[in-house]
Formats: structure tokens, sequence, C-alpha cells
């Protein structure tokens, strides 16, 4: 054999390994990206289920760690958080009253991962109910949302809801965490009325720091917020169109603040 073919069988050889490993390191890459994919879809929908079953304080640890740039979360348009001890004051005491249900699922995910692997960022809906028992001289504040009957007692709020969530994610020793996190309610409605017509009555109610509704159905407020929000977000009202926010997500290659 001669010296010419030889060379031309190892240069061969080496360009077919050279390949290999390329086609092995995007495989990779690829499966890297699919479960971490997996794992923040998880992370989202583990949230969810700690919320309904009023756990909250099992969601803390599925934030970023405390001290971490760029932490935020806004639920309401009574203001911004920026800071961890203010993002999870949100979940801290929550009460789990009697009477009180929760069910919201998660539906439509779009989820990227960032190629660079160190973020991710998601949009997602929820639909659901919630429901409640609050007493009557309480109730009185609050007078749209209520059912016309008692029950033991109590007015009956019942609502069905509609939220939709876009959230940033960032891996940190490893684990995918909650970075940024917003909250828009969509539409809502009490189970004898209809989200057109209720849609017009409850316009300022995301303008209000309600939190909650807590033991005996009385009202919590959110803490104060660290800083104004940028932008306002208001539920379905029949007078106006709607539009397409937030935004999903696109193939991207590294973190970009698109949600703020």
């Amino acid at each position: 054999m001669s010296d010419t073919v030889v060379a031309s069988t190892v240069e061969d050889l080496a360009a077919e390994i050279a390949r290999l490993r390329d086609e092995v390191a995007g495989a990779r890459a690829l499966a890297q990206r699919a479960e971490d994919r997996g794992q923040v879809e998880n992370l989202f929908n583990r949230y969810m289920y700690l919320h309904n079953a009023f756990q909250d304080e099992q969601i803390i640890p599925l934030w970023v760690k405390e001290g971490t740039p760029g932490i935020r979360a806004r639920y309401t348009n009574a203001g911004q958080y920026t800071t961890w001890e203010s993002v999870t004051r949100y979940h801290r005491d929550r009460p789990t009253p009697e009477g009180k249900l929760i069910l919201h699922y998660t539906t439509s995910p779009v989820i990227e991962v960032a190629a660079d692997g160190q973020t991710a960022k998601g949009v997602f809906t929820i639909a659901g109910s919630e429901s409640g028992l609050t007493d009557p001289e309480v109730a009185k504040g609050f007078p749209d949302m209520y059912s016309p009957d008692e029950v033991l007692g109590k007015k009956v709020w019942a609502h069905w809801v509609w939220c939709k969530y876009a959230v940033d994610f960032l891996k940190q020793d490893g684990e995918w965490k909650f970075w940024k996190f917003r909250c828009y309610e969509l539409a809502r409605a009490p189970f004898e009325e209809n989200w057109v017509s209720f849609g017009l009555k409850n316009q300022g109610a995301f303008d209000l720091d309600l939190m909650y509704f807590g033991d005996d159905g009385k009202p919590v407020f959110m803490p104060p917020a660290d800083e104004p929000v940028p932008s306002t977000n208001h539920p379905y009202s029949p007078t106006t169109i709607q539009k397409l926010e937030p935004v999903p997500p696109v193939a991207h290659d590294t973190f970009d603040d698109t949600f703020a």
C-alpha cells in the first residue's frame, strides 16, 4: 500500500472521528436542553400544586437564593417586588381557612431554554376555580363578588378564574429556580354571573393590593412594594381588545429581559 493511500485513509478516518464527535456533542446538547425544559415545566407545575394546597412555605425554596441579582415578582398593579425577602414574603404565613378552595390547573406552556443553558423563559395559562366563605359583615365591603345565598351562616364567593404567567428561570447549582415572575389576571366571574358583565365591575380590582382572603374571609393585603410597576395590566373588559401579552418566548442564546 502506498504512502499516499495510507495518508488518505488516515485523513478520512480523522475527519469521520471529528464528524462523529460533533454529532455526539450536538446530541448531548439537544438532550440536555430537553431535560432542562422538562425540569422547568415541572418546577412551574409543582409551584401550582403547592399553591393550590396552601403549602406556600414549600414554594420559597423553589426561588433563587437570597442575594441573587435581578430577582423580581409582580402579582398585581399595586407594585413590584425586587428583593428576595419581599418576593418570598408573599408565600409566608398563608392561612388555610375552612371552606377555601383553590384549583388552578396549568395549560399551554411555551418554554425556551437559552442556548447557554443558564436561563429559560416560559409563559403559561391557568384556568380554574376559587371559592371561600366570609363573615357577612366582612362581605359588605365587596358586594359584587358574592353569591346571593349563605352557607353555614356565611356569604359564599365562588369564582371561575383565568390567568397568564410570564416567568424567567435561572439554573443555580444545577437546579432550576424561579427568578422573575409575573402574573396577569385575564378574567374572572362569580359562578352566577358571566365574565362579560362582571368584567366591567372588575377593572379596578387588579390595581388594589389585595393578596387573598384569609381566615373567616377577611382580606389580607400585599406587603408594601419595592417600586411601582413599569406598566399595568387589567383583566378582560367588554370595552377593550385583546393583545398578545406576554409575548411567548422564542429560541435565544442568552438571557434577554423580554418580560420586563
